[in-house]
């Protein structure tokens, strides 16, 4: 009771802060639910999603798209081996060096990248992969591993187009972060879109933060996002844990894991804990069959 106390006024502390520094893209610090461990369902075949093992919705696996990362290299038809348009947000460059395959998992590291010399304002790096498949709706699940250093975990989804450009994080938590340990954020965005998709100029974003009843970082978690013209579904372990009425989120989107820093999270780089991992055993993509 006295660690959670403890616990609950370091959160208090950390939201009275964001008051004053956060913008629209920072999950505050105020818990909306939390998330029952024990409507969990039982994994039964892989080739459905974990939430639907009875396939009431009509899935398809997408073989070609999905990936369990069982070869020795990365599948470069599949992905981009680093972003092509994006090297990091200040302090942490996304360097090809931090991606590996090992034992059947991409594992992503930070500062693998040598002696070599990072561009300016950037002291660290760790790693990214972006599909080069876009999807619009689907289903797509990831079971992944949060790093336990403080740099952000993402499985998002996004794409930047001059005109439009939306993003769903599937995952975005720093558990890493002690705070952030029981964290599980959400937030789906619109940065800009044009006038017969939403005419939005200025970017918001809907944000949630729900309580996980075990620390984040310690174990797999299986992370789902169910995305269809009408909502927009987050699950994790198979779990509903938020549903949000999909208003603008009709482009089509790139699949993105990475580490990075974001100083909104507390996710600043730390000399001392440069052994964090980041672990994706498998990533896998389903369409909707039509009704008949």
């Amino acid at each position: 009771m006295i660690q959670q106390t403890k616990l609950l006024a370091g959160i208090v502390f950390l939201s009275s802060m964001n008051l004053f520094s956060q913008d629209l893209t920072i999950p505050p610090k105020k818990y909306v639910d939390s998330v029952r461990l024990e409507t969990a369902p039982k994994r039964i075949s892989n080739r459905l999603p974990l939430s639907d093992q009875k396939n009431e919705g009509r899935w398809k696996l997408l073989k070609k798209d999905s990936d369990e990362f069982d070869t020795k290299n990365l599948n470069t038809s599949r992905w981009y081996p680093n972003n092509p348009k994006w090297k990091g947000r200040p302090p942490t460059y996304f360097h090809g060096s931090n991606v590996q395959l090992e034992n059947g998992e991409v594992v992503i590291r930070v500062n693998q990248h040598g002696q070599e010399k990072l561009p300016k304002d950037f002291t660290h790096s760790t790693g990214f992969i972006k599909s080069k498949q876009k999807f619009l709706y689907g289903y797509f699940e990831a079971e992944i591993k949060l790093m336990d250093a403080p740099w952000v975990s993402g499985f998002w989804m996004t794409n930047v187009d001059r005109d439009w450009w939306t993003e769903i994080d599937i995952c975005e938590n720093a558990p890493g972060v002690l705070y952030n340990r029981h964290d599980l954020n959400s937030n789906i965005h619109v940065f800009r879109a044009p006038k017969n998709k939403g005419d939005i100029k200025k970017h918001f974003s809907r944000t949630k933060k729900y309580y996980f009843p075990l620390e984040l970082q310690k174990e797999y978690h299986t992370w789902g996002l169910e995305w269809t013209k009408e909502s927009i579904k987050f699950y994790i372990d198979g779990i509903l844990f938020r549903e949000a009425e999909n208003t603008h989120w009709h482009q089509p989107l790139e699949v993105n894991f990475n580490c990075e820093s974001n100083k909104w999270f507390g996710a600043l780089p730390d000399n001392d804990r440069l052994d964090g991992e980041f672990h994706i055993k498998y990533f896998r993509a389903w369409k909707q069959k039509k009704k008949k």
